[in-house]
């Protein structure tokens, strides 16, 4: 029988650690970006005013940050029921969060720049460490 983080013989497998880390990461993101969109969506004073975007405004973006928190969030619930097809789809997700933060940087550059490195943490946790046992496992 199989303990949590644990293999046959008692010894702890780290990488399981790592996939329920890049899953907690994932869920923290897509919490931060459904905050980020509201705000935006509300052209709250916390972003820096009169920025200029290279495709649409503060409001358009807000849009983008509030679906992809909210499919961050559906993610993290697949990678930590330990789905596969669910590893993947996060892996999509975080990655094009991290094009989608580039384009934010006007209007929170260091919000976004500590996103985007999140993101790079949670990509490297899901690739690395998400193997077929790992998901099993979690």
């Amino acid at each position: 029988m199989h303990q949590a983080g644990r293999l046959r013989d008692g010894l702890a497998r780290p990488s399981l650690g790592m996939v329920v880390f890049a899953g907690a990461l994932v869920a923290l993101i897509g919490f931060f970006n459904l905050l980020d969109g509201i705000a935006a969506i509300a052209k709250s004073t916390v972003f820096i005013g009169g920025a200029h975007y290279v495709v649409g405004d503060l409001r358009a973006w807000g849009w983008v940050m509030t679906i992809f928190g909210a499919v961050q969030l559906l993610a993290a619930v697949g990678v930590w029921a330990g789905n596969q097809l669910a590893r993947w789809f996060a892996v999509a997700v975080v990655g094009l969060n991290a094009i989608a933060q580039m384009f934010f940087i006007p209007a929170y550059p260091f919000w976004s720049l500590l996103i985007i490195a999140a993101d790079i943490v949670a990509l490297w946790g899901l690739c690395a460490y998400g193997s077929r046992q790992n998901l099993g496992m979690a």
